[in-house]
């Protein structure tokens, strides 16, 4: 199996379209999940100080959050020469090129990244349902001492099962969902064994903005109800260490 997807390569193009992505565009069904998804990120480790590695780090926009966390150091990685591009002009515009890096990179090859335990915590924000081999991805972090933070689409939900297979953007962008047996499962390979897992985050992205806003009025509920959030929830966090 090839370990580049056709994907990067209509990520690029969405970025010359249009300067980003669409998950990170400026609409109300995004604002509010990418808000829910950046508080999860932001409780999931002690960020302050920390040397942060953010893989499939795309335009940029969510490597960018890091810095209002007080990171010493964020590095964001990804094939999409075109998002990585973007990123580094996000960057400059905000006055964090100091704080927050960008490079085009291999995340099967992560070798020279992990030498020396140079990071805190490795961040895979909605990276590995767009991969051609995602268990791969996790065994190349094998040698990793800190903690990853994984955010995924959850695999449960029937709806983003329907979308995956009939909505056109799912399906140029090869997206697919994992269930969380099968996340856990590849951390444990790796030789993750101390994990917390949870889902979040009731409203779609490119929702309508008025389903949008009543989901998140009841989104605090459904997050709380245990059967009901296994299957409603968009997406799944985990926290490993070894």
């Amino acid at each position: 199996m090839s370990q580049v997807k056709k994907n990067v390569a209509q990520f690029d193009q969405d970025v010359l379209n249009t300067g980003s992505y669409r998950y990170t565009t400026d609409r109300v069904s995004s604002n509010l999940a990418n808000a829910r998804i950046s508080a999860a990120v932001a409780a999931s480790f002690p960020f302050p100080g920390s040397r942060v590695l953010d893989l499939g780090c795309g335009d940029g926009a969510y490597t960018l959050e890091f810095a209002a966390l007080g990171v010493a150091e964020v590095i964001g990685i990804d094939p999409a020469a075109a998002a990585i591009e973007a990123a580094r002009r996000k960057a400059i515009e905000h006055g964090l090129q100091d704080v927050a890096r960008f490079q085009t990179g291999n995340i099967y090859d992560m070798a020279a990244y992990l030498a020396a335990n140079r990071f805190d915590c490795i961040v895979l924000r909605g990276v590995l349902h767009h991969l051609p081999d995602p268990a791969k991805a996790i065994a190349a972090l094998t040698g990793f001492d800190g903690t990853l933070v994984i955010i995924e689409p959850n695999g449960l939900n029937p709806v983003l099962k329907l979308l995956e297979k009939f909505s056109a953007y799912h399906v140029e962008h090869e997206e697919r969902s994992f269930t969380p047996m099968q996340i856990r499962a590849w951390l444990q390979a790796a030789g993750f064994s101390r994990m917390f897992t949870t889902v979040i985050n009731l409203v779609p992205f490119f929702c309508p903005d008025t389903a949008a806003k009543a989901l998140r009025l009841a989104e605090p509920i459904v997050e709380h109800l245990p059967l009901v959030r296994q299957i409603a929830c968009g997406q799944n966090v985990f926290v490993a260490r070894r």
